[in-house]
């Protein structure tokens, strides 16, 4: 099965010209951010230029992260929240032809990627699930209702982690975004894409004494279902836990 799958990949990614990618063909460009509706009451982060700086050794920062499974009960606060967002893929500048330059490289700048949160431990916001509009900066509530924790726990194997962090990060990609221009390529740059993204979210929770730990072993059509993707065009591609250090 898995050698299928390599095999189909491979093929797609030695096709050596585009021509039949949607940018070639000069169809519409992808948005480079889910709609919502407009409607929506959205939960202004700390602006990124008001978050406060950290000094840190940057061999130190090499040497010592670390992924850290173990968390205590320690909230985080918006100001932390605000700060790991800003890192992973805040926005900073939107240019035309759908592209954003963000705190992450990305292949193309097509920046694929959609990160959900479920929300636990975060003083001043209701438990739940939610998404980072990275070009507001802002979240967009998603469910905030009993037992949103219970569905999300079915697509995790190590629920005590789960269980225990403040905030669990989950990056689903949005194929049509990296596919308009890189066609049968896009889901090696997906994945790449979502490596950076985790390594910084290591490395800035490190400078807040907040432990990390990524998680690529999940249970994807669960949580597919419950972020309400359909699994082909937009999908579960990474997660990470995050808290205060015990």
């Amino acid at each position: 099965m898995y050698k299928n799958i390599f095999n189909s990949l491979r093929e797609a990614a030695l096709v050596k010209n585009n021509q039949n990618t949607r940018r070639i063909k000069g169809e519409p460009v992808p948005a480079p951010q889910k709609p919502y509706p407009a409607d929506s009451q959205l939960i202004a982060l700390p602006e990124p230029d008001f978050l406060p700086d950290h000094e840190v050794s940057f061999l130190e920062l090499m040497e010592l992260r670390s992924t850290i499974r173990l968390y205590s009960e320690e909230m985080l606060t918006l100001k932390e929240l605000s700060y790991l967002l800003w890192c992973t893929q805040g926005v900073k500048a939107v240019l035309p032809a759908g592209v954003t330059k963000r705190t992450v490289p990305s292949a193309g700048a097509r920046n694929a990627l959609e990160t959900y949160l479920y929300i636990d431990k975060v003083e001043g916001l209701a438990s739940g699930l939610y998404r980072f509009l990275a070009i507001e900066h802002a979240l967009l509530p998603v469910d905030t209702s009993e037992g949103v924790k219970d569905r999300l726990r079915k697509g995790f194997n190590k629920i005590n982690m789960f269980d225990e962090c403040a905030v669990t990060f989950m990056w689903t990609a949005v194929l049509d975004r990296m596919e308009y221009y890189f066609g049968g390529r896009s889901l090696q740059y997906i994945f790449l894409d979502a490596g950076h993204v985790c390594q910084n979210l290591y490395l800035a929770s490190y400078t807040l004494n907040i432990g990390c730990c990524a998680i690529g072993h999940f249970n994807d059509e669960e949580l597919n279902q419950e972020l309400d993707l359909d699994g082909a065009e937009e999908f579960m591609v990474y997660a990470a836990h995050v808290g205060k250090i015990r």
